[in-house]
C-alpha cells in the first residue's frame, strides 16, 4: 500500500527529474562527489544491517516512536525498507526512483504515526554510527575519510528533506480532511420532502463558512432537485455585513437555479443589526420560526396539512 502511495506523492509532491535535480544542488551534491562515495561503498553495505538495527535500537528508546515499535507488520516493513535505503545511499544513482523509494518509506512513517523528531534523532544517530567507522578506515587518509563522509552526508541531508516533507504533507492532508470532514457536519443539507430540503445553520459564521454553506446548499439544489429550501439561523448569534450579504448572494443563486429559500429563526437582535447596517431585507423571504418556514414550504410545494378529526369511540359489542 505504502509504494501505491509513494507513487501517487511522486505526482501531488511536483517530483521530476528537474526537481530532484535542485534538490540535490541544494544539499551541494556534485558529480565530483561520486568518487567519494564509491571509496566507501563497500565498507557501509558490509556493515548494513549493523546501521539498520543501529537505527531501530535508537528509535526504541523514544516513546514518540512507540506507534511504529508496536506494530510488527509495519516495522518488519520498515527496516526492510531501511536496509535498502542505507545500501542506496552508497549506490551511486539518485535519480528518480531513488526519490520513489524514499517516499515509500516516508509514507510508512507517515502511516504509523512516526514523530519528525524521532526520525530525525534515529537518522542523526545512525550518520554518527557510520561516520566513526569510516574514520577508522587504516587504509586512506584521514582527509579521504572525512571528504567520503561528507559526501555521504549530503546524500543524507538531500533523503531527510524528502522524508520530512512527506511527513508534513501526510500530516497536513490528514488535518484536511478532517477540517473538511468537520465542515460537512457543521452546514449538513437535509431532504425533508422531495424536493424540499432544510438547512440548519447553528454558530458562528465567518466569510469562509459562508461560502461553504453557498457551496453545499448549490449543490444539494441540484443534485436534490430542490424547489424550495428553509434555511433556519435560529441558532446564530451574530450575523455582520459581509455574511448577509453572501446569504443574500446564495438566496440569489439558489432563485436562479429555481429553488425559493424561506430564511426562519431569525432573532430580534440579529434583525436589528441587519436593520442597522442597511442589509436590503426586501429580497429575503423570512418567516419567525422554523414550523412556520415548514409550513409556508410545504404550501409551495402544493402540500396541504389536515388535523385528523376525533376519532368516535367504538360501540361495545353485543353478548
Amino acid at each position: 500500500m505504502q509504494q501505491g502511495r509513494s507513487q501517487a506523492l511522486v505526482h501531488e509532491m511536483g517530483l521530476d527529474e528537474a526537481n530532484i535535480d535542485r534538490r540535490m544542488k541544494a544539499v551541494g551534491f556534485e558529480p565530483s562527489d561520486l568518487p567519494n562515495i564509491e571509496a566507501i561503498k563497500d565498507a557501509v553495505v558490509a556493515h548494513v544491517d549493523d546501521y539498520n538495527k543501529t537505527f531501530f535500537d535508537h528509535l526504541s528508546r523514544l516513546e514518540e516512536a512507540r506507534p511504529l515499535l508496536t506494530s510488527v507488520a509495519l516495522l518488519d516493513r520498515a527496516k526492510q525498507l531501511k536496509r535498502a535505503h542505507i545500501v542506496a545511499m552508497v549506490g551511486g544513482d539518485y535519480g528518480l526512483l531513488y526519490a520513489e523509494q524514499r517516499l515509500e518509506l516516508a509514507s510508512l512513517y507517515a502511516a504509523a504515526g512516526l514523530d519528525t523528531r524521532a526520525f530525525l534523532g534515529a537518522f542523526h544517530h545512525l550518520l554518527k554510527h557510520i561516520g566513526v567507522d569510516l574514520m577508522k578506515q587504516p587504509e586512506r587518509a584521514s582527509l579521504e575519510r572525512f571528504e567520503s563522509f561528507m559526501s555521504l552526508k549530503k546524500v543524507a541531508f538531500f533523503d531527510i528533506a524528502l522524508i520530512v516533507d512527506v511527513l508534513v504533507f501526510e500530516r497536513e492532508r490528514v488535518i484536511r480532511q478532517q477540517q473538511e470532514a468537520i465542515r460537512e457536519l457543521s452546514t449538513p443539507v437535509l431532504q425533508v420532502r422531495n424536493r424540499m430540503l432544510l438547512l440548519p445553520i447553528i454558530g458562528i459564521i465567518d466569510t469562509l463558512r459562508a461560502r461553504l454553506i453557498t457551496e453545499s446548499l448549490l449543490s444539494s439544489v441540484r443534485q436534490n432537485r430542490a424547489k424550495v429550501v428553509v434555511m433556519d439561523v435560529t441558532g446564530v448569534a451574530t450575523i455582520d455585513s459581509k455574511v448577509a450579504n453572501h446569504i443574500l448572494q446564495t438566496v440569489t443563486a439558489a432563485r436562479l437555479m429555481g429553488a425559493e429559500v424561506i430564511v426562519t429563526g431569525l432573532s430580534a437582535d440579529v434583525a436589528q443589526s441587519l436593520a442597522a447596517i442597511g442589509i436590503d431585507l426586501s429580497k429575503l423571504n423570512t418567516v419567525g420560526d422554523l414550523q412556520g418556514g415548514m409550513e409556508e414550504a410545504e404550501q409551495i410545494l402544493g402540500y396541504r396539512v389536515l388535523q385528523a378529526s376525533a376519532v368516535a369511540p367504538t360501540a361495545p359489542l353485543a353478548s
